[in-house]
């Protein structure tokens, strides 16, 4: 490690100490600061034969490698160390659904990755029927599936046209029986042009040309919540949301508006706060989370992932291709922390 790095090091660690005599007796994992860890990543791109192409950064060319050193520190805690082979044998003949868009891909590929490397030896399958992707550990009788779903409720083709339903959730007959559910939305409710999928916007007798996205993010959000109320046993079921997972389009949010994107950044936003403050789209799924009377988890990583402006594709993603990704994160990287959050989430209990 070169000089530069080692006196990150120094300041970071002075930083968490400081910190941390001062930190509440209650830890919450979602707090804290990245730091340098020489025994990361956890896996090398590599080793992972099934990694989609847009997220192997390494293989697409990416230079620097300080991006794949840095770990969650929270306050006043630990997060505790992923270990792939104890993850396996407390979901013996269970089965993990991801609900989402390529954000929640990012996440599966990345706990595949995570398990095959823990368990190098043992036999995997993997099979992609439709918008369905499911990885198998026979041995352990684990099934981790990937649902392609960008707004939770449908999308369905009308004589209109195509049709974003707010109030319409045909989906959830494919989420029943599942053991642990992680759902993830929000990106593509922004989108417009040629890469909006929908031509309207409905919602019981009314129907729109558009209407205000975060608006309509909430009315989607309400139907998902409703059909988790009506359709979850607690007992049976444990429900995640993974949070927003924020793009890093708008350098001037982290100070540097002079910069050209997410592009060329090598260093996260060191501290414990995002300079651009919260993200709304955050706000809006904490507001009808907290409204549920249904338990689901928060996995709340909007805001460590905030902090980590460098760990983007940046044009290192798509395949090899020389466009512009700051919304997707490369492999080995932040997903990896989401899906030891989830870890921790699962050994808590």
């Amino acid at each position: 490690m070169g000089s530069f790095a080692i006196s990150i090091v120094l300041l970071l660690s002075l930083f968490t100490q400081m910190h941390r005599s001062n930190a509440k007796s209650e830890c919450d994992l979602f707090h804290g600061s990245w730091v340098i860890d020489d025994s990361y990543p956890l896996y090398e791109s590599s080793v992972c034969p099934f990694i989609e192409k847009e997220f192997d950064c390494q293989k697409n060319g990416r230079p620097d490698k300080l991006y794949l050193k840095f770990r969650w520190q929270p306050i006043g805690c630990n997060l505790p160390r992923f270990n792939g082979e104890d993850f396996l044998r407390r979901l013996r003949g269970k089965s993990v659904l991801f609900v989402g868009d390529s954000l929640s891909l990012n996440q599966w590929q990345s706990l595949t990755c995570m398990l095959h490397t823990a368990v190098p030896n043992a036999k995997y399958t993997s099979v992609r029927i439709g918008d369905l992707s499911t990885f198998t550990f026979p041995s352990y009788d684990v099934k981790l599936m990937f649902s392609r779903n960008a707004f939770l409720v449908d999308t369905v083709s009308e004589s209109i046209g195509r049709v974003l339903k707010l109030d319409s959730l045909e989906a959830g007959k494919l989420w029943k029986g599942t053991d642990i559910l992680i759902f993830d939305t929000w990106h593509w409710w922004l989108h417009t042009g040629r890469k909006q999928p929908w031509d309207f916007i409905q919602e019981g007798n009314h129907t729109f040309e558009d209407m205000n996205r975060l608006v309509a993010f909430e009315r989607g959000l309400k139907t998902w919540a409703k059909w988790v109320e009506d359709n979850v046993l607690p007992n049976k079921t444990r429900v995640f949301f993974q949070g927003v997972s924020p793009d890093h389009l708008n350098a001037a949010k982290w100070g540097q508006p002079g910069a050209r994107f997410c592009e060329g950044q090598m260093l996260p936003v060191f501290g414990l706060k995002y300079p651009g403050g919260a993200h709304p789209a955050e706000l809006m799924l904490e507001r009808v989370l907290g409204a549920m009377s249904k338990p689901v988890y928060l996995l709340n990583i909007t805001t460590l992932s905030q902090l980590r402006k460098e760990g983007h594709p940046s044009v290192y993603g798509h395949g090899g291709h020389r466009d512009m990704d700051c919304s997707h994160w490369c492999l080995p990287g932040v997903p990896d922390t989401w899906n030891m959050l989830l870890y921790a989430a699962l050994i808590q209990n």
